[in-house]
């Protein structure tokens, strides 16, 4: 009987890749003080083609780092300030009349970008905040019978005020689905925050552009080839399908305090995120703690916690972290090929 076939381990990414995904980093940190978990989030929803929430107080470098990285991959950057009064053609553009030729043109709108940044989406209206949300799920806006694709890569990263609920809108837990993670801005450390105020009151640093849309999209193309080992993916599906019935993996205290638990995107997301993170640290195959350090920002604003949960003070951040001790992560996939490489 023939020994079976060791899998064959994939070859690292190559140095070009590495060498720019360094390049585009360091362009942004050159500009962006601290924030490095953020800056990594936003690297990773790029590679993996997802879209962030992010919550935090104002004056936290949000806005900046999305614009740097335009500006360090030729992207182009829009920003749409939320206001109570905004409409849907606001965002996705409309049919204008010329009246000296008789005609209707279309203007679109400023999600016709590759970074938009939705500021205060909880500020407007439901059926604005839909209309941005359809087009991040269908890449595609449909105005007057005519379908307009958005360009490609396309990346929306929309943020809230924790600090301010009068005049906002709560986003409905359907559609904060969409969002591939939800990431929580700090505050800078004292150090950090005097670099920056050195960095504001000298001269004016800009990114230099060190890539192209094109090579982003090859590094999107090269992410997916990321190889995920099948205990990982049945490790994501674990830690998703104990949000939604706790009880079956030894948490039956905890089903009291869910009322809806998270989707396969949840699935779908915490795998392709892993992808995205072992190729910004320079691996062609992902490792349990590559997705272990995801599953905070991808789970916690998919878990709806129950009157009785809100009653007792708890957080959906408290809820993962109990499922995250309760669900162990398979051991490292393809160690022993390392060995023997």
């Amino acid at each position: 009987m023939e020994p079976e076939a060791t899998p064959s381990v994939p070859s690292a990414p190559a140095g070009s890749t590495a060498e720019l995904m360094e390049q585009i980093l360091y362009q942004v940190k050159r500009v962006v003080v601290g924030q490095d978990r953020f800056l990594e989030r936003v690297m990773v929803a790029v590679l993996a083609g997802g879209h962030l929430l992010v919550e935090g107080v104002p004056g936290l470098a949000k806005t900046l780092t999305v614009k740097t990285l335009a500006d360090a991959i030729r992207g182009q950057f829009k920003r749409i300030q939320f206001t109570p009064d905004l409409v849907p053609a606001d965002l996705v553009g409309t049919r204008i009349y010329n009246q000296k030729t008789g005609d209707f043109s279309t203007s679109l709108g400023p999600v016709f970008a590759n970074l938009l940044l939705a500021d205060e989406i909880n500020r407007a209206p439901a059926k604005v905040q839909s209309a941005l949300l359809e087009v991040m799920q269908e890449r595609q806006v449909t105005i007057a019978g005519e379908t307009h694709r958005v360009p490609r890569p396309f990346l929306v990263m929309a943020t809230q005020n924790p600090i301010e609920t009068e005049g906002t809108y709560p986003l409905p837990e359907a559609q904060v689905d969409r969002f591939m993670m939800k990431v929580l801005v700090d505050y800078p450390t004292d150090e950090e925050e005097f670099v920056i105020v050195q960095r504001v009151i000298g001269p004016a640093l800009e990114a230099t552009p060190v890539a192209t849309i094109d090579q982003l999209a090859a590094l999107q193309a090269e992410a997916r080839q990321v190889y995920v080992d099948p205990s990982l993916i049945q490790y994501a599906v674990r830690l998703v399908s104990a949000t939604r019935t706790p009880d079956r993996h030894g948490l039956k205290d905890m089903r009291r305090f869910i009322t809806y638990g998270a989707s396969p995107r949840a699935s779908i997301n915490l795998t392709e995120g892993a992808r995205a993170l072992a190729l910004l640290r320079g691996r062609s195959y992902a490792l349990p703690e590559d997705m272990t350090d995801l599953v905070p920002d991808v789970l916690r604003h998919r878990v709806t916690l129950s009157y009785e949960g809100l009653s007792e003070g708890l957080t959906p951040d408290s809820l993962v972290e109990r499922i995250m001790r309760a669900v162990p992560p398979p051991a490292k996939p393809l160690e022993h090929e390392k060995l023997v490489a």
